[in-house]
């Protein structure tokens, strides 16, 4: 960079610093900071939101028997462009460096997590596109505070605040997804963390008003479960015992995810096979039952409106389970929220058919809090994104099976840089 171009973008930084030379409010140099990355998480959520609407749209084309070697062909190109450009790592990594380093996410991985994500998510895997998200809003906060100077604790929150800002644009739901990039981080240790809270808050509300105008994102719930009305005392044991039943299947999930992964690390393949390897299997299993094919976004909607048989209803939610294992095990990149709360909108439907007397909504609302809660330890963002993702208008009882499902998650997590740390 030359002398003047430094020089001038210093200058430019120096009027950041003092925004305001009298200013009786909390508004601050902070302020603008925070919602400067809002915007640009927003706009990064917007540009990649439409990408993949427009390969997913493409790709749909391929039908019937078509999908197998389509997802297979797509699995060993998203392994291609992880084994050449660079491995983005998953979760887990995002949360170690947050927790170890500083909170510094390295952004020379995101254009591999951006093309195998886009890959991974748009042919059909069961993964969602809110971890990659997550990590390329989050990586270009920590970009864009070093930029502006911050260190320490200040470059940690920024970090931090992307990542709030990539999650609620997807979500569309600002309280939840900055509580959720405080929550992922670890489950004892988050309260050291909530100093992020309000840089968190800004950046996502910043975030999801430009995401609603890139995409015409409206107001009302994704999936609409809002049919219910309280009975009485007794639903909140309802909400427990329906969360009891999500939890254990949050137990399964684990052991199933866990038993892939035994299988996929027996040989130790390039990771362009096993990805192939996962999409092949995929494919077979979108082949039989098309609606586990994709994240869930839309095929939640499919599954309330549609009149599956209860041994359907069981199938579907095996293979789905199955399928996020595969998905999650053999290298394909994405996240797992949506695709678990596919999985407790089978169950509740399950539950509903084996008892009809219970509220259809209340069973499926809790079954999705306990198994999210269950396999992430979020208690409080899963309850407020399933408030506004599905306008199920009573809080509480989300809650009790959000709380249910976390106590009763396994010792060990899923996600395995939550475990105690220094």
């Amino acid at each position: 960079m030359k002398i003047k171009q430094k020089r001038k973008l210093l200058s430019y930084i120096d009027v950041i610093d003092y925004p305001i030379k009298f200013n009786p409010f909390v508004f601050s140099r902070s302020f603008l900071m925070w919602a400067l990355l809002g915007l640009i998480g927003g706009t990064i959520a917007g540009v990649y939101w439409i990408s993949l609407n427009f390969l997913t749209h493409s790709l749909a084309f391929f039908k019937g028997w078509q999908v197998i070697p389509l997802m297979s062909i797509c699995g060993l190109l998203a392994g291609l462009v992880i084994h050449f450009i660079g491995d983005p790592g998953e979760i887990h990594l995002i949360v170690n460096n947050i927790r170890f380093k500083k909170g510094k996410l390295d952004p020379k991985n995101n254009p591999s997590m951006i093309l195998s994500s886009l890959l991974c998510v748009a042919s059909g895997g069961s993964l969602g596109p809110e971890a990659p998200l997550v990590q390329v809003t989050g990586s270009t906060g920590t970009w864009l505070g070093k930029l502006l100077r911050l260190k320490g604790e200040e470059l940690r929150s920024f970090s931090i605040a992307g990542m709030a800002s990539g999650f609620t644009a997807l979500f569309g739901a600002p309280l939840g997804g900055s509580l959720f990039s405080l929550e992922i981080l670890h489950h004892k240790h988050a309260v050291e963390y909530y100093k992020a809270i309000i840089p968190a808050f800004v950046a996502s509300c910043f975030s999801y008003l430009v995401f609603a105008v890139i995409i015409h994102l409206g107001l009302g719930p994704i999936w609409d479960l809002s049919a219910y009305e309280y009975a009485g005392i007794f639903d909140f044991g309802y909400a427990v015992l329906f969360a009891l039943v999500g939890a254990a299947f949050g137990w399964l999930f684990i052991w199933c995810t866990k038993t892939f992964k035994l299988l996929f690390e027996v040989k130790d393949l390039p990771i362009y096979l096993k990805t192939m390897i996962g999409g092949l299997i995929l494919g077979i299993i979108a082949y039989f039952y098309p609606i586990t094919r994709y994240f869930g976004h839309h095929e939640v909607n499919e599954l309330l409106h549609q009149d599956y048989a209860l041994n359907t209803l069981i199938i579907i939610l095996i293979l789905k389970i199955v399928a996020i294992a595969i998905t999650v095990t053999s290298g394909w990149r994405g996240g797992f929220i949506i695709p678990l709360f596919f999985v407790g909108t089978s169950l509740g439907l399950i539950l509903h058919q084996l008892f009809p007397f219970i509220n259809l909504s209340l069973a499926i609302v809790s079954c999705m809090a306990a198994i999210n809660s269950c396999v992430t330890r979020t208690p409080m963002s899963t309850t407020i994104l399933l408030a506004t993702l599905t306008g199920f208008g009573h809080f509480i009882p989300i809650f009790f099976a959000s709380l249910t499902g976390y106590f009763l998650a396994p010792k060990i997590p899923f996600i395995s840089s939550q475990m105690d740390g220094k």
